[in-house]
């Protein structure tokens, strides 16, 4: 039985100490397909640098909405080297897809404006590469949803972590995206998890960890790394009253199809 990690971050400094050796275990412990993601391009150039080294890792590469310069210059600069970056390494075949991108008027609600063209401007990225796009939403339910509507991501893509809000996860299926439980779907205080994973259809589904962010339950407050995603897939596993390998196996199709490995 393997995993398919949809969503980490290899790249961040928490794993500077142990990262080959802690990959290589992982690897070991049956995460055989693992996306590392970027949220501006010096973590995307990291992501790559050590994606190259693993014929099983991938990544996705985009500015998040936490990571947007200041003014709408400096932005366009940010977004022009990302196309460079994209092209030039398009035929490594790593880069799956556009993301971390979107919405987040939890940490920035001063820069909304810039947000919204950050977000419109790397859809149309994607759209250029022929790639899904991978969305960071926080707070930000109703502008991420009408966004999309107007602005269509021809490939589709991802709610990664997905807020557990009944109205995005409608949406989005509406849409034609998948959605991405990490984390928050095991932790005893989501008291409409269950309801969540009900909602999402089996062919829509993909699990990440979103590491070293967000450990799941038991693993709660500890740095987290893909070995964890098991706990996620058991969740949904529980929910929907099938077997942890049936859920591994199409989670693990499901990530493949989006992200066309």
């Amino acid at each position: 039985m393997g995993f398919f990690d949809s969503h980490a971050h290899y790249n961040d400094e928490k794993f500077d100490e142990d990262r080959e050796e802690l990959i290589e275990e992982l690897h070991k412990s049956g995460i055989t397909k693992l996306i590392n993601a970027g949220y501006s391009l010096e973590s995307s150039k990291k992501a790559l640098e050590i994606a190259k080294k693993y014929a099983w890792m991938y990544i996705i590469s985009g500015i998040s909405p936490n990571d947007i310069s200041d003014t709408e210059i400096e932005l366009e600069k940010q977004l022009k080297e990302l196309d460079e970056f994209v092209n030039y390494e398009k035929d490594t075949r790593k880069i799956v897809a556009i993301g971390e991108i979107g919405l987040d008027y939890y940490w920035n609600v001063d820069n909304k404006g810039l947000q919204k063209i950050a977000f419109i401007k790397q859809i149309e990225l994607a759209n250029k590469y022929n790639l899904p796009i991978v969305i960071h939403t926080r707070e930000a339910v109703m502008d991420t949803i009408q966004m999309l509507k107007e602005n269509e991501p021809l490939k589709k893509g991802v709610f990664h972590c997905c807020p557990l809000n009944r109205e995005l996860v409608r949406e989005a299926l509406k849409l034609g995206f998948y959605i991405s439980f990490a984390g928050p779907v095991t932790f005893k205080n989501s008291k409409n998890a269950n309801e969540i994973v009900d909602m999402v259809p089996l062919d829509r589904i993909l699990i990440e960890t979103d590491s070293p962010y967000l450990s799941p339950e038991p693993n709660r407050g500890k740095r987290n790394d893909s070995r964890n995603v098991k706990f996620i897939a058991q969740k949904i596993a529980n929910v929907k009253q099938m077997a942890l390998e049936e859920i591994a196996n199409i989670t693990y199709k499901n990530a493949c199809n989006i992200f066309e490995i």
